[in-house]
């Protein structure tokens, strides 16, 4: 029997953090509540959450950088839940690394939703479900590992990626050499619970640029069609 996931969330207000953990809890999660950073990177080095909620309005602390801070030591689920709505906030969110972003007030079913889809994406549910199609995808020297969800580069070094940038990778080397549309980029990573936002694939496409390109202000392996989308240039290669 599969543990249960460990969820982590991190909230100044206690009776925030208490609801969301016992309606995590009453569905089958396991929930730590923190209640600023230090605790949080207290709680990851000796028990590490499988995804993590963060608030972004914490006295005295910039939750932004909290969310680097997880991006560059764990490779866990992210999920910014916050009273800040404006775009731009959205947009450093997602650039910072979060797998979504929720806005506050929040419907608890949903949230809920929202974090299944996003540890589904990380931690599929049975081994058929992520060998039903070829493990390994090569393009341009690149080796992206869909089994095991890992990205090589040509000299074989592993490039964390993100969970919504796995997926988006992963859509693109499934469909070399074919435009493909913000919509149908969006459901590849977020899947029917994701709400519309706009920027969300520019923002994530920019970001695997720079992972993967020699020069992402000229990117000759995920190239733009203007009014179109995105398109991965290189064939890809299974096996």
């Amino acid at each position: 029997m599969k543990p249960a996931p460990h969820i982590a969330v991190l909230d100044d207000e206690v009776d925030i953090t208490l609801l969301l953990a016992n309606y995590l809890q009453g569905h089958g999660f396991r929930v730590t509540q923190v209640h600023n950073g230090r605790s949080l990177m207290t709680l990851m080095d000796a028990d590490p959450a499988d995804l993590v909620l963060l608030d972004l309005g914490l006295p005295g602390e910039d939750g932004f950088s909290i969310a680097r801070r997880i991006r560059e030591n764990w490779r866990c689920g992210l999920v910014i839940v916050t009273g800040r709505g404006d775009a731009v906030d959205k947009v450093v969110g997602l650039e910072v690394g979060a797998d979504d972003y929720v806005t506050k007030p929040f419907d608890l079913r949903e949230l809920v939703a929202r974090v299944k889809a996003v540890l589904r994406r990380l931690m599929p549910e049975t081994p058929a479900a992520a060998t039903a199609s070829p493990d390994k995808l090569h393009f341009a020297g690149w080796q992206l590992d869909t089994a095991a969800r890992n990205l090589r580069n040509p000299q074989g070094g592993e490039v964390p990626l993100t969970g919504g940038e796995f997926d988006l990778l992963q859509a693109f080397a499934r469909h070399p050499g074919r435009v493909l549309s913000r919509d149908f980029l969006l459901e590849q990573t977020r899947g029917r619970e994701a709400a519309p936002f706009d920027r969300t694939i520019d923002v994530q496409v920019g970001r695997l640029r720079k992972k993967i390109e020699a020069d992402a202000d000229d990117p000759q392996l995920i190239k733009s069609v203007r009014g179109a989308g995105y398109i991965l240039v290189p064939p890809v290669s299974h096996g």
